[in-house]
């Protein structure tokens, strides 16, 4: 191909040179330019948060210490019980594919602002005849094809910005399956040692109950006990039993629930539930944290906010992708394609051919088709920003509802245990008095009743509390540590990892110590 054939073509290519290195459209970038909106959030928290008094200094008003929460717990049980959940999890799954499919979305809007070339080879052989003698004609090529589109009005643009929003949210909601898990992981574990608790509380009423009922027996079988005493106490044993073996079954049931989250063998299940006996019974206990004062700021730390945040960015750009559908379209198409050949085995001839040209369709008349698509990515777009103030709301109720458990179960806790001790001294006195002939056994098994449920109360209200605190974890938006997960998924570099935060959310709080 010439010189002077090939600066007319570079001329040509230029102002789409421009448009593809853009951002935006070569003449103009219709549809709206979209501004995230301040959370539709109170200016305070209306529900009491944690005592300060009650928080270790290290954990007073800093956020950023929910960094690694789970390892705080200083539980390595509930430490492989967390990873293997989340190894298995059908939902991480889906949000880590979800991401994918993102990202093959924006390689492909991307694409879309570059040229499209493709290389072709072909030979081929052929026979002839003009009324004489036959003549064979072989011919060998290769080529190149190109069709590029100018993007004008931005429609591109604005396409490459809602698979970038897209991909930006499916990363946020990946980081919430994986919160989520984990906090159900984390509750279906507090359940099996709250219920280890019980168990042992029952156990040692069953005992205590047991011991009432031989010793009724030998004193009635000596005459200083009547028969009704005798049956009632044979009978509190019995109950006490059944007790005992109902709460060992709901025990079983709860290690069922963690071999279906972790995927783990149940016999590996057991051995860590139970490998280390100063564990046993004993609930996790949660490393305190306090929550920042302002809600927009703990809001912002939610992967979900920010997923339904990052919904709206899309469902706005794709308002300016089908608006450019109503203006003209530009494309460049061109080939290059050199043809050896030769006749009946003759020497071989080269012939170069190509083409270049400009094509500009104008869209005359669809019967409204695309006004109408218009209008509907406009809806779709106030249907998206609806449920993310819908998903704000939500987000706000959690934070509230987690904090007045919290303060409900710390201000219990001190009556519970005074119920306890009070209880307990009550049963100790009335049983003296039994077993000096001056009570009775009534007295005595109510005593005990009062007692056994005054105990199941006090634990569950410690469970309560850690409950409290998971809860409130998951509301604050967990522990968000991005830059670490985007590691986790893979390296950016081969365009498997997870890319960074997007710059509408640079000012969020980062787990890992800073702002990311």
């Amino acid at each position: 191909m010439s010189r002077k054939t090939l600066q007319p073509l570079s001329l040509s290519l230029l102002p789409l040179l421009l448009s593809a290195c853009g951002s935006s459209g070569l003449l103009t970038t219709v549809g709206p330019d979209y501004q995230a909106e301040p959370l539709p959030a109170a200016a305070n928290w209306q529900a009491p948060q944690p005592d300060e008094n009650n928080l270790p200094i290290a954990h007073r008003g800093n956020p950023a210490n929910l960094n690694r929460w789970w390892e705080r717990f200083d539980d390595p049980v509930l430490t492989r019980l967390l990873s293997a959940a989340e190894q298995v999890s059908a939902s991480v799954a889906d949000a880590r594919a979800r991401i994918e499919q993102a990202r093959a979305n924006l390689v492909g809007a991307d694409a879309a602002l570059l040229p499209n070339i493709d290389s072709s080879i072909a030979a081929k052989r052929s026979s002839s005849s003009f009324g004489g003698a036959p003549f064979v004609w072989n011919q060998l090529s290769a080529g190149l094809q190109s069709s590029w589109e100018v993007d004008l009005f931005g429609g591109l643009a604005r396409q490459e910005e809602a698979a970038r929003s897209q991909l930006e949210s499916r990363n946020a909601s990946w980081h919430d399956a994986r919160v989520a898990v984990a906090v159900e992981v984390a509750n279906a574990y507090l359940a099996y040692r709250y219920c280890e608790g019980q168990v042992q509380i029952v156990q040692a009423d069953t005992e205590s109950r047991r011991e009432s009922a031989r010793l009724s027996e030998i004193a009635g079988k000596a005459g200083f006990r009547a028969p009704g005493d005798v049956a009632l106490a044979n009978a509190s044993a019995a109950e006490g039993n059944r007790t005992l073996l109902q709460q060992q079954a709901q025990c079983e049931r709860s290690i069922k629930g963690l071999v279906a989250m972790t995927a783990l063998e149940e016999a590996e299940v057991r051995k860590l539930l139970t490998e280390a006996p100063d564990r046993v019974a004993k609930l996790p206990s949660p490393a305190a944290f306090r929550i920042d004062s302002l809600p927009a700021r703990v809001l912002l730390q939610r992967p979900d906010v920010a997923a339904a945040e990052r919904d709206v960015a899309e469902a706005s750009a794709k308002i300016g992708v089908e608006q450019a559908k109503r203006f003209p379209k530009l494309s460049l198409s061109g080939n290059i394609t050199p043809t050896l050949q030769n006749i009946n085995g003759g020497a071989f001839l080269l012939a170069q051919t190509w083409a270049i040209g400009p094509t500009l369709s104008l869209p005359l008349f669809d019967a409204g088709k695309r006004a109408a698509d218009v209008e509907a990515a406009r809806i779709q777009y106030q249907a998206a920003e609806s449920k993310f103030h819908s998903k704000v709301r939500t987000a706000v109720k959690e934070v509230e509802e987690a904090l007045v458990r919290l303060d409900s179960a710390s201000r219990r806790l001190p009556e519970g245990r005074k119920a306890v001790t009070g209880y307990r001294a009550n049963f100790l006195a009335v049983q003296q008095l039994y077993q000096v002939g001056l009570g009775n056994l009534i007295d005595v098994e109510t005593s005990r009743r009062n007692v056994l449920s005054a105990e199941m109360a006090l634990k569950e209200l410690e469970q309560e509390q850690v409950s409290a605190w998971i809860a409130l974890y998951r509301a604050a938006g967990g522990s968000w540590e991005e830059r670490e997960d985007a590691r986790k998924v893979g390296a950016a570099s081969s365009g498997n990892g997870v890319p960074e935060k997007p710059d509408h959310i640079n000012h969020q709080v980062d787990f890992t110590g800073g702002k990311s």
